[in-house]
C-alpha cells in the first residue's frame, strides 16, 4: 500500500504495524475487489467479522471493570450503544480513514467514504489487523484509549433511560400519574455546572444531582424507585 497512507493512519492509530499487508487488507472495500477479478486480492469482509468479536469482547471487558455495580442487562445494552453503526462510524471519520479506504468506482462516485456502513466495517476491519499484528494487550489498550473518553456520556445517556424507563413503567402498573421532573437548581460554570432534579410520583418527592439534566433525572429517578419499591406491600 501507499508508504504515505500507511504512515498517516498508524500515526493517527498510534501503531507501526509489522505486516503492511493486513493494514492494506482492512482497507480494502469488496467493490475494489471486485473490479480487479483476475487479481487474488481479499476484501476486508473476513476482518469486520474477527473486528467485531474483537470489540465486543474488549469494550465488554472494559465495561465490567470500570462499572462493577451494573448488571448482565445494563452492560449489554451499554455496550450496544458503543458498538454499533453510529459510534463505529465516528471512531473511523476520528483518524480520517475514509480518506484511506479502497473503493469501487460506483462507491467513490455516490460518495462511499463517508457512508456509515463502509466506515464502521472498515473500522472493525482495522481493529482485526491490529489484533491480528500485535496481539490482545496492544489491541486491547488502544481501543480502551478511544473508547474511555466516550464511555461516561454513553453510560449515563444509558441509565438514564433505564431508570426513567423501570419508574415510567412501574407507575403505568399501579394507575398513577405520570412523574414529574422539575430542575431545582444549578451551580457552577457553564463549562462545569452541577444541576439538582426533583421528581415527584405518587404523593413523593426525590431528589437527583448530576453534571447535566439528564444525569440529574436519572438520579432523582433511581432515588424515587428506591422509596416506592420500599413502601409497596
Amino acid at each position: 500500500m501507499d508508504t504515505d497512507n500507511s504512515l498517516d493512519i498508524e500515526e493517527k492509530l498510534g501503531y507501526q504495524f509489522q505486516s503492511k499487508e493486513l493494514l492494506a487488507e482492512a482497507l480494502r472495500h469488496s467493490s475494489y475487489v471486485n473490479e480487479q477479478p483476475e487479481s487474488d486480492m481479499r476484501d476486508n469482509e473476513r476482518f469486520e467479522f474477527l473486528g467485531d468479536a474483537v470489540l465486543n469482547l474488549i469494550v465488554g471487558h472494559i465495561l465490567m471493570e470500570r462499572y462493577p455495580h451494573l448488571k448482565e442487562g445494563d452492560l449489554s445494552r451499554t455496550r450496544a450503544n458503543l458498538v454499533n453503526e453510529t459510534q463505529l462510524a465516528t471512531m473511523a471519520r476520528t483518524i480520517n480513514l475514509g480518506s484511506h479506504l479502497k473503493l469501487g468506482k460506483g462507491e467513490i462516485q455516490t460518495n462511499g467514504m463517508e457512508k456509515n456502513s463502509i466506515l464502521a466495517g472498515a473500522y472493525e476491519a482495522l481493529i482485526a489487523a491490529l489484533y491480528l499484528d500485535s496481539g490482545f494487550k496492544v489491541t486491547f489498550d488502544i481501543i480502551e484509549k478511544n473508547f474511555v473518553p466516550i464511555l461516561d456520556e454513553v453510560h449515563s445517556a444509558t441509565d438514564s433511560y433505564d431508570y426513567k424507563s423501570r419508574l415510567q413503567e412501574w407507575v403505568q402498573e399501579q394507575h398513577g400519574a405520570i412523574p414529574k421532573y422539575n430542575i431545582v437548581d444549578e451551580k457552577g460554570p457553564d463549562h462545569d455546572k452541577t444541576f439538582w432534579v426533583s421528581v415527584t410520583v405518587f404523593g413523593i418527592e426525590a431528589q437527583g444531582t448530576g453534571k447535566n439534566k439528564k444525569t440529574a433525572e436519572q438520579d432523582a429517578a433511581r432515588k424515587a424507585l428506591k422509596i416506592l419499591e420500599q413502601e409497596s406491600p
